[in-house]
């Protein structure tokens, strides 16, 4: 399975998306500070997923999200609008 997710920083006050095969492991590394975005900060945390069947799948939605560009679309998801 693969997953996208959103993690957010409360001291930042802000979200980051991507996707991964492995949530836990990813959500170390960004509090690790091995990604260059969410290095910033160590208080990231899971607040949604969605799982796929492919890579390809998880990354095309990813692309979708991320080319809308807006805040508020990512907390419409996360409020469970997602129909």
């Amino acid at each position: 399975m693969f997953y996208v997710y959103f993690i957010y920083s409360a001291r930042l006050d802000r979200y980051y998306v991507g996707y991964t095969s492995d949530l836990q492991k990813r959500l170390n590394d960004h509090n690790c500070g091995i990604s260059a975005f969410t290095s910033k900060s160590k208080d990231w945390v899971l607040v949604y997923q969605e799982a796929f069947e492919s890579r390809e799948e998880a990354a095309e939605r990813e692309r979708i999200i991320k080319k809308k560009k807006s805040r508020k679309y990512l907390e419409w998801l996360i409020a469970g609008n997602n129909s």
